[in-house]
């Protein structure tokens, strides 16, 4: 079922219209007038938060300049040569610039196509870094924009638009170009030709060089709504609503992360079993048995130990909302909620904050190598 629904995604996904876009609405209708009154800029920053569909705008924005036959929607047709070029990720006027590992000293994007249209093919509305990293088989790597790219954009850029009225370079995480390459670029992204598109994409705006960032437009993308998040999960993948809820609830507005913790739904069950061991050991003060149980989350490596901290932090949330008698609004999933039903009464104002404290500190600490 995972893996038809997952095939399913990426046919009904390749046409990238405004419509696929989760949330944001208002971005998407600005910038579809943008290129309807033709006043798109020509260096345009679309950022925000990681797990905003970001580089899903840029591409649906790509392939909607360059349709020739737009609807009265004010969608991509999907029928039309330009079209069908942007579906297959072989339209002749649009580039792409991506973080990639030096293999030599010449390397550039190019040598990493396939790479990058697996990539894109399997995350067609919210762009994950965490799988990049998998898809360079590097996961403890540094990728980066180096210098050698900008020689092959400006290449690339310099040369006439072969079947459109512009050339468009959709750059992903313009963070992590290294200064050398940005230097490089200044001057065409100040002055581009008359036929050239720039659309820089950002999970961090503050890290980008500032020579770069001066020379753009920006347009905010906001976090996606739970219930966008929720709607997404159970139309695509096949999840009941209640479970739904509860992962959206604890994404927190990251559709990749949300994505990301349906695939790892083990891990899910692994840290209810520790939360719920957690808090049994805690009221019955058992510290041998605590201690032990602190030694075994050591173990486990530390983003892993974070993403527990975190869970444990909602949980307590959740079942503080839940002893104030407010079901409404609690997102669990069944197994999380049968436990709730006992153990709720004795999470409320009185201890609550501190136990936030220490989760939040035990989390801190651990950010630091403590």
């Amino acid at each position: 079922m995972w893996e038809k629904n997952r095939i399913f995604e990426v046919l009904i996904i390749t046409i990238m219209r405004f419509s696929n876009i989760l949330g944001n609405q208002a971005v998407v209708n600005r910038v579809r007038q943008l290129i309807d009154t033709d006043r798109l800029p020509h260096a345009l920053l679309l950022h925000g938060e990681p797990g905003t569909p970001k580089l899903a705008l840029a591409r649906a924005m790509a392939q909607y300049l360059h349709c020739t036959n737009r609807t009265p929607e004010g969608e991509p047709c999907g029928v039309c040569p330009a079209c069908r070029q942007h579906e297959s990720l072989n339209h002749t006027d649009t580039f792409f610039s991506f973080p990639y590992l030096k293999k030599d000293e010449s390397s550039v994007c190019d040598d990493f196509m396939p790479e990058w249209k697996e990539f894109l093919d399997t995350n067609p509305l919210v762009e994950d870094y965490h799988n990049w990293l998998s898809l360079l088989k590097n996961e403890n790597s540094q990728p980066a924009i180096m210098v050698k790219e900008s020689d092959s954009i400006m290449r690339k850029m310099s040369m006439s638009a072969f079947t459109s009225r512009y050339k468009i370079l959709i750059m992903w995480l313009p963070e992590k170009m290294r200064e050398d390459c940005a230097n490089k670029l200044l001057k065409l992204i100040e002055e581009p030709f008359d036929d050239c598109k720039f659309i820089l994409v950002s999970d961090n705006m503050k890290a980008i060089l500032p020579t770069i960032l001066s020379r753009t437009q920006r347009i905010e993308l906001l976090r996606v709504p739970m219930t966008a998040i929720a709607a997404h999960l159970t139309a695509t993948y096949g999840i009941d609503q209640q479970q739904a809820m509860a992962i959206a609830a604890s994404a927190d507005g990251d559709v990749a992360q949300a994505v990301r913790m349906l695939h790892t739904d083990n891990e899910t069950h692994e840290f209810h079993e520790r939360f719920m061991e957690l808090m049994r050991l805690a009221y019955m003060r058992d510290l041998v048995k605590l201690k032990a149980w602190s030694e075994a989350i050591t173990d486990m490596k530390r983003e892993k130990s974070r993403r527990f901290l975190t869970y444990a932090s909602r949980q307590v949330r959740e079942n503080f909302i839940r002893n104030l008698h407010t079901p409404g609004l609690n997102y669990m999933t069944r197994e999380e909620e049968q436990f709730s039903i006992k153990f709720s009464p004795y999470i409320s104002e009185n201890n609550v904050e501190r136990m936030f404290a220490e989760f939040n500190r035990a989390e801190v600490e651990i950010m630091g190598n403590g």
